[in-house]
């Protein structure tokens, strides 16, 4: 630039630009300033060499140390696990119904289960467990279980899931829907009858011949359901789709049916044992065999159930 000048009062060089009488000093940076900056270039060049730093197509470059956070995490995860193994293999060989007898074991089993629960189960049952009615997922918090309680009946319900067609063994079962069967006065007396049965409404003669003819056979004779059908009680304040009139009536003309995908192929047996503890745990797993259950409840009519 021509008009490059020496500035007298600071000795400094100007860079040649002028606005109304004002003038841009060329004040070289301060040296520490450019040493820390070459610093940090030659600190870069190594990191590069070192380090995983150039992003490819599926990876990144994987640096002369051969270091990585991923591989250091899968260490710190494999060592964790074979802290882990020792009680892993006593879980494998403990019958899940003897868990309870070792508390100790039970609740290692309870602390890998909430785990798995987190990441497997929530999305449908909720972080709490208390499903989601709206969408037909059960509450896990209580005593009534269309499949059965126990820590058995649990496992295999995971096992295999519920109407999930690409496991052989799962759990099915199918309410015919009765719109059509019954015409609408019909429908009202079942509905009516069904309600009663929890003290929601009159005993309802007509519905309740309705419903011994119809019903009784998969649901009990009081209502108390079955475990070995699936079929849910009825005689409880606990509903999987809902306990208002309107509720009962669309289940009973055009009934939903849940599903449940198997987890045997996508956990290990010792996850899904340690998910029917942590489920078992929750406050509603029961104790007494499948075959009391029906009896239970027709003897206490306001005992606390889940639609699990």
């Amino acid at each position: 630039m021509v008009n490059r000048r020496i500035d007298e009062p600071t000795g400094t060089e100007t860079v040649g630009h002028e606005w109304d009488g004002i003038e841009e000093l060329n004040t070289p940076l301060p040296r520490w300033w450019l040493y820390t900056f070459y610093a940090c270039i030659v600190f870069s060049a190594v990191y590069v060499v070192l380090y995983p730093a150039w992003p490819l197509i599926d990876k990144a470059t994987a640096g002369t140390l051969g270091w990585s956070s991923r591989g250091d995490l899968a260490k710190e995860m494999s060592a964790a696990n074979m802290a882990r193994q020792g009680v892993f293999q006593q879980i494998a060989a403990t019958d899940i119904e003897k868990l309870p007898g070792s508390p100790d074991l039970m609740q290692a089993a309870i602390s890998g289960g909430a785990a798995a629960f987190k990441v497997n189960c929530v999305q449908c049952h909720g972080a709490g467990a208390a499903g989601y009615q709206e969408f037909g997922y059960p509450n896990l918090n209580d005593d009534d279980w269309i499949w059965g309680g126990t820590l058995t009946d649990i496992e295999y319900t995971l096992q295999h899931g519920i109407r999930w067609d690409a496991a052989e063994q799962t759990r099915v079962n199918y309410m015919p829907a009765f719109e059509g069967v019954f015409d609408k006065a019909q429908v009202s007396a079942v509905t009516g009858h069904v309600l009663s049965l929890s003290g929601k409404a009159q005993p309802n003669p007509a519905g309740a011949q309705l419903f011994s003819e119809n019903c009784a056979a998969c649901h009990g004779p009081a209502g108390g359901g079955s475990p070995e059908l699936g079929a849910p009680a009825l005689n409880d304040a606990i509903w999987l789709y809902g306990g208002t009139a309107a509720a009962v009536t669309k289940q009973i003309l055009a009934p939903r049916h849940g599903v449940m995908p198997a987890w045997s192929g996508r956990l290990d047996p010792v996850t899904i044992k340690m998910l029917a503890a942590y489920v078992h745990s929750r406050g509603g797993g029961q104790k007494a065999a499948p075959a009391q259950i029906e009896t239970d409840v027709a003897q206490t009519p306001d005992k606390a159930k889940t639609d699990g």
